[in-house]
């Protein structure tokens, strides 16, 4: 069943398994027919520190996505891109940030908390404070530098870097736009959730419908896995409380693995196509053990802060690609961990110049493999 192999109690789950069950969850078995809004809603958020990395996650995982559809979603203020799981930005429907960040302001106050700048700010009234950056972010969308500026002068003798910390750290945030439309650039403006939504965040906010989220879109999974995911702690009970609603696995190494009894868990022999994502994408960083879909590592791994898109080749992590533009044509460059299958390498090129296409239609195409392993 689905490659899990019988022993007396719970299931074990290969990795094979896993990878099959969370690339059916994450869309990525096969293109869905859902509106980009059901979509980012499915997959509990999208990471999107990266302004434009949604518009190719989405582009892998629906068919016939429009990348105005998101644009428009961003502008209407029914999607907004936020600070929220692992104090990262994610773009999250107006419905999910209203329920996810109250739960999630805890790891940012961890963060608030063990940072030497904000101890410098101690003595500074904490209520005070944040009416103070609420008031002037939500008066007029504000750049970080404009923040800053402002903070600094309602408190001239502190560090005014340590200042805008603080107030990011404190407040729900929404980054509006230009800041995330289809190749649109810019910089960060901010407000505040309340300002741009016109609703106040959920005042009784329900850990329990979070995990059962991060079940569905990245399960069967491990309580280290959902703290691994979210940036939160303590997750043991919550997940105890909900253990009526799910079902349990054990993975080969031996850890407790939780999901919802009628979510997809695919044969592991399914067939996976090549797949290409963006920036940071969730489904790469949602656990704590990645072994399910990153099964090997290049030779020379690029240095630990680099921004790198990934593809995927029978289900796992095979590489990194980027775009290079000149004038008047687009490459793909293709940098895989180890020498690829020649079937590989022609279905990669395949959906390749259907990535330009998308990326970059105005301009000619070329798919480039660069082996350096």
């Amino acid at each position: 069943m689905m490659g899990a192999r019988k022993r007396s109690g719970p299931q074990t789950l290969s990795a094979r398994a896993l990878n099959r069950a969370l690339l059916a969850r994450q869309m990525l078995l096969e293109r869905a027919s859902l509106s980009p809004l059901a979509a980012i809603e499915r997959l509990a958020g999208m990471q999107a520190q990266v302004p434009q990395a949604p518009y190719c996650g989405l582009w892998s995982r629906l068919e016939g996505f429009v990348p105005e559809q998101l644009s428009e979603l961003i502008e209407s203020r029914r999607a907004v891109r936020i600070g929220s799981m692992r104090g990262t930005i994610h773009l999250l429907s107006a419905t999910d940030c209203r329920a996810f960040r109250p739960l999630l302001q805890p790891v940012f106050d961890r963060v608030l908390f063990s940072n030497m700048e904000a101890r410098s700010l101690r003595d500074v009234p904490r209520e005070e404070f944040i009416e103070a950056a609420r008031e002037a972010a939500e008066r007029s969308p504000l750049t970080w530098a404009e923040l800053r500026r402002h903070l600094a002068e309602r408190w001239p003798d502190r560090d005014a870097t340590a200042l805008l910390r603080a107030a990011q750290l404190s407040l729900p945030l929404v980054q509006v736009p230009p800041r995330g439309l289809w190749q649109r650039s810019g910089a960060a403006r901010v407000t505040t959730t309340r300002a741009w939504l016109g609703q106040p965040l959920d005042k009784s906010p329900a850990p329990e419908k979070l995990l059962l989220r991060y079940f569905a879109a990245f399960g069967p999974a491990s309580v280290a896995d959902a703290q691994a995911w979210s940036g939160l702690t303590r997750l043991s009970a919550v997940v105890d409380k909900l253990r009526p609603k799910l079902v349990s696995f054990v993975s080969e190494d031996g850890r407790e693995l939780f999901d919802l009894p009628e979510a997809p868990r695919p044969d592991e022999d399914v067939a996976a196509p090549v797949r290409f994502l963006p920036e940071f994408d969730n489904v790469t960083l949602a656990h704590a053990d990645r072994g399910r879909i990153i099964d090997s590592r290049p030779r020379n791994p690029p240095p630990e802060n680099a921004v790198l898109r990934t593809f995927l080749v029978e289900g796992f992590v095979a590489g990194y690609w980027k775009i290079v533009r000149d004038r008047c044509r687009a490459t793909l460059q293709l940098e895989p961990f180890k020498p690829l299958a020649r079937q590989a390498e022609a279905t990669l090129g395949a959906e390749g110049e259907q990535l330009l296409a998308f990326a970059a239609p105005e301009l000619d195409h070329d798919v480039r493999i660069v082996v350096d392993c």
